[in-house]
């Protein structure tokens, strides 16, 4: 550094440029700058570097990447940002530039990001669903205004209602409708009219102006508010072309404050049209049901008989009904002693003597047939069982026995087929017709005789 502005002192760039910077960053406190950029760069490093410009004027900045990894936006090119910087030089090339520890979206950009990301936030919550949203009674008699009570919004609603319909209830809730105390106000206004219970609905709004003049109504407190209302509320903020959280959580938006008031109040002139449309209809239908009453008295005056000619007429009416009576009852008594006589006639046909005698007989006939089957069939198994036992008489062994044959059989009671079967000595026995003979065999012979 140059201690001494009397005693020359050589300096080289380098020197210089360092003296430069320290004077900067020693003597220059932490700066707000604020000014569009320009010239943005993002090398692969992740620093940034830009300029920040006016209209008259530019300065060149850098953003080291560990600062700039907090930063909540992305900046562009033509972005109004306010930052928090230092200043300092650039020693390489003797150049002065700001370096920045903190940025953020300037002004109106700033503002319509938050009004962004509140509405995105809101939205995934379901406030703007319109499930959610209150309808409109059909007939209003209070509403509660919650606006600036000097401002030009209430002078257009109550002039609006007073043309329409001037029988409406009008309270007043006065608020602020811009500033830090705006959006206590609002909410305390809300909450005091869902308290009373009176207004059967709510509008709440103001008239025309900036992003910032409106904000109080983008405030997530008082959409919150607007949302937990008992009562139904219209939002009516700025004009036609604005928009705020307001408007999309309120059960019913309105373009403008005037346009509110149009909504929930009938036409006064239409509804008087209406009533002398329906007084014309009611005349000219009492007309008609006079002249149609008139119409029947007078058939029914024609209609109408001396009472004496009309018990006349009754009298023969109810003769003639006597002797339709009697002839009716006379062929009924008839008819019911044809009856008698044909059932008595029919009961003597079947009576259970007959029916008796002649089962009888059929059972009588029935048992003999029984007893000829019987009997035959008893003849027939008789001569059956005789021919078989003469069949078994001519087969059977003893016959063959009878005839002068033998059975022999040794001592193991097995008969002898062959010569070859014995021997001499064998003890034998013979069975005849009439007993057993038991021998001793002497001797065999082969021959057949």
């Amino acid at each position: 550094m140059i201690t001494n502005p009397t005693e020359r002192q050589i300096l080289s760039v380098s020197q210089l440029n360092r003296s430069v910077r320290h004077l900067l960053e020693t003597q220059l406190p932490m700066l707000w700058v604020e000014g569009e950029i320009s010239n943005f760069a993002r090398p692969a490093s992740g620093h940034w570097y830009l300029t920040l410009k006016d209209d008259q004027a530019q300065v060149r900045c850098a953003m080291f990447r560990n600062t700039n990894q907090r930063v909540g936006f992305q900046p562009a090119n033509g972005t109004q940002v306010l930052v928090r910087c230092r200043a300092g030089l650039y020693e390489g090339r003797g150049e002065y530039q700001l370096v920045i520890e903190h940025m953020e979206e300037a002004g109106f950009g700033a503002l319509q990001r938050q009004f962004e990301m509140l509405k995105q936030q809101l939205s995934t919550e379901g406030l703007f669903d319109t499930q959610h949203k209150q309808p409109m009674p059909e007939s209003v008699r209070h509403i509660g205004v919650i606006t600036s009570a000097t401002g030009a919004a209430v002078k257009d609603i109550l002039s609006v209602l007073n043309r329409r319909f001037p029988s409406i209830r009008v309270s007043i809730f006065p608020t602020a409708v811009q500033g830090a105390q705006a959006a206590g106000q609002i909410i305390e206004a809300i909450n005091n009219a869902n308290r009373q219970g009176q207004c059967d609905a709510l509008i709440v709004g103001r008239g025309g102006g900036s992003l910032e003049d409106l904000w109080p109504f983008n405030e997530e407190t008082v959409a919150r508010a607007i949302f937990a209302s008992e009562i139904p509320i219209v939002s009516a903020v700025g004009h036609e072309v604005d928009f705020t959280i307001a408007d999309f959580v309120a059960d019913l938006r309105a373009p403008t404050p005037s346009a509110a008031a149009e909504l929930l109040s009938p036409d006064g002139e239409d509804m008087l049209n209406q009533f002398e449309g329906f007084e014309i209809l009611l005349g000219e239908a009492m007309t008609r049901k006079i002249r149609q009453l008139e119409q029947r008295t007078d058939y029914l005056q024609k209609r109408l008989q001396h009472p004496g000619r009309k018990l006349q007429e009754q009298a023969q009416h109810l003769d003639h009904l006597d002797i339709r009576l009697r002839r009716a009852m006379a062929g009924t008594m008839q008819q019911q002693a044809v009856r008698m006589k044909t059932l008595g006639d029919k009961l003597v046909r079947q009576n259970p003597r007959d029916a008796i005698v002649q089962r009888q007989q059929l059972v009588a006939n029935a048992v003999k047939h029984m007893m000829r089957a019987v009997s035959q069939q008893l003849e027939s198994k008789q001569n059956k069982t005789a021919q078989a036992m003469h069949l078994l008489d001519t087969v059977s062994p003893l016959k063959t026995l009878g005839r002068g044959y033998s059975i022999i059989r040794d001592n193991n009671d097995a008969v002898i087929r062959s010569v070859a079967a014995v021997k001499a000595g064998d003890e034998l026995r013979g069975q005849l017709v009439d007993g057993e003979v038991v021998f001793a065999v002497t001797g065999t012979n082969n021959k057949i005789i």
